[in-house]
């Protein structure tokens, strides 16, 4: 019987799918949008409320893994619906749902891209929940990072120090960024929205 992602260990996603940042690439926005549209296409306006690309890839001066996160808002009442699971299987994702931790309620979570037989194509994460859960604040910190290249040059530096240490440690280096984006967020929340510059 075929091996699954879902019969994957912790020690087997550590050892496939190796922590490894890379430049920035401008095909992401691209990519983002495609795949963006396909999900629209397939889902609906209906359920799929609003769709965001964020995480390190959305960030234009670091570097990144290689991976492309979408934010996705959906109704309440969706929350770990079977049809809309189905709905993404058959657009090729794997369906995982995010127990609650500390402030975080549960939410669902997405994969595709990852191949256990270690072909590489491009991999994608979605984080699927209602407006109101507070990962939505990822959005602040990516808009925060891309107009500050000081503080984004910090997060590179907390990032690559993290890949060198955890190449093989996925929750350790998703563990070592916590405090920095904490941190961010605070920084985010004290800012005086006066401030924002008008376009």
């Amino acid at each position: 019987m075929k091996k699954t992602l879902y019969d994957l260990t912790k020690e087997d996603w550590n050892t496939l799918f190796p922590i490894k940042l890379v430049d920035h690439n401008r095909d992401w926005k691209n990519i983002y949008e495609n795949e963006k549209q396909r999900i629209l296409d397939k889902v609906g306006k209906e359920k799929i409320l609003r769709i965001e690309h964020f995480g390190s890839s959305s960030i234009t001066s670091i570097k990144p893994k290689p991976y492309i996160d979408l934010m996705i808002e959906i109704p309440k009442e969706l929350l770990f619906d079977e049809k809309l699971i189905e709905e993404f299987t058959e657009l090729g994702y794997s369906h995982f749902k995010v127990p609650a931790r500390e402030n975080i309620e549960e939410y669902s979570t997405f994969g595709k891209g990852y191949n256990i037989d270690g072909t590489k194509e491009q991999i994608f994460h979605i984080h699927m929940c209602p407006k109101d859960n507070v990962m939505w604040k990822q959005i602040d910190f990516r808009d925060y990072l891309n107009g500050n290249k000081e503080r984004a040059k910090e997060y590179e530096d907390l990032k690559i120090e993290l890949a060198s240490k955890f190449k093989n440690d996925r929750g350790s280096y998703v563990l070592g960024k916590t405090d920095f984006v904490k941190e961010t967020l605070e920084l985010i929340e004290k800012k005086p929205t006066h401030s924002k510059v008008e376009k």
